[in-house]
């Protein structure tokens, strides 16, 4: 597959798409990025890489750090993580308290909010360091030392937590956070605002595509766990515009409001892009565009 040609004309066309999106205003310093930026890259389970535009600029991973999380949760807890969070698509917005009290504090998935924050409960419980130690996993997975959290961005999630910090004191009374709220609200802020660019957000990934191994050999999971995260993604990875990017690009991902999505074709490679205007569902426009253009392009999906 020509990947570097097609991942050309991937950019070229994108340039006559009439963007109607904006970079995200919910969290103030998120709201500093260019939004005239993307970028794209694209690594095979072979080890060759592709890359075009701005793929080394670094961004807030924000939500794509829910798959990961989850990911470091099922490797120490196995399947009771399933107990305190569920596994089916919410089919409402990301922070939604509604569902939440219908369900009796049991959210529906672990990559809308409050599940995300159940999973960030369960990491603060088993971890000796939390943030510390999941920095440390997330280096390891990506292949570099260097990554680290934006601690301003950290900081700009804590000063407008509200709606977050109402869906930890939420789960709290339902008896589904364990440990201190605001302990484990510091810890969700921090592995949002963990910094990457495309390259190593797709390193970060590989072992989803490679049956739970890392490039460098490291079982990270099971094939059949990373078969269950990724069916997750599938049908979770975008909140409720998770159909859609099912129908139009049939790869299980997942986004963040930094403009991060990462994909990914088990046995074949992971891809990674990065454009900071959002469409309403709070999705990437550009990356959303991208890989439809991609999977097009290739005719290479999981359907």
């Amino acid at each position: 597959m020509d990947y570097k040609r097609i991942l050309k004309e991937i950019t070229i066309e994108l340039k006559d798409h009439v963007s109607t999106g904006a970079v995200t205003n919910t969290i103030p310093e998120l709201a500093k990025v260019d939004p005239k930026k993307f970028g794209m890259h694209l690594t095979t389970i072979n080890g060759a890489n592709y890359a075009v535009g701005d793929s080394q600029d670094r961004f807030s991973i924000q939500s794509i750090s829910k798959a990961l999380t989850v990911a470091l949760a099922f490797s120490f807890s196995g399947e009771k993580i399933w107990k305190r969070v569920g596994v089916e698509p919410s089919g409402t917005a990301f922070n939604s308290l509604i569902q939440l009290e219908y369900e009796k504090g049991i959210p529906r998935n672990p990559f809308i909010n409050s599940g995300a924050i159940v999973i960030a409960d369960m990491l603060v419980s088993c971890l000796e360091n939390p943030k510390e130690d999941f920095l440390r996993f997330i280096r390891v997975i990506s292949g570099n030392p260097e990554i680290t959290f934006n601690l301003a961005v950290a900081q700009s999630e804590k000063d407008t937590r509200f709606r977050n910090a109402a869906l930890a004191n939420f789960l709290k009374s339902f008896g589904n956070i364990e440990n201190d709220v605001d302990e484990v609200l510091d810890f969700y802020f921090h592995q949002c605002s963990i910094e990457m660019n495309c390259c190593e957000l797709a390193n970060a990934f590989f072992f989803f595509a490679n049956e739970g191994k890392t490039r460098e050999g490291k079982a990270i999971l099971t094939a059949s766990q990373v078969k269950r995260l990724n069916a997750i993604m599938q049908t979770c990875g975008f909140y409720d515009e998770s159909g859609e990017f099912t129908y139009k690009v049939g790869l299980p991902g997942k986004s963040g409001i930094g403009g991060g999505i990462v994909a990914l074709y088990p046995k074949e490679f992971v891809v990674a892009t990065w454009s900071p205007k959002l469409n309403k569902k709070g999705n990437s426009e550009l990356g959303m565009h991208a890989l439809e253009l991609l999977t097009t392009k290739t005719e290479m999906s999981i359907f």
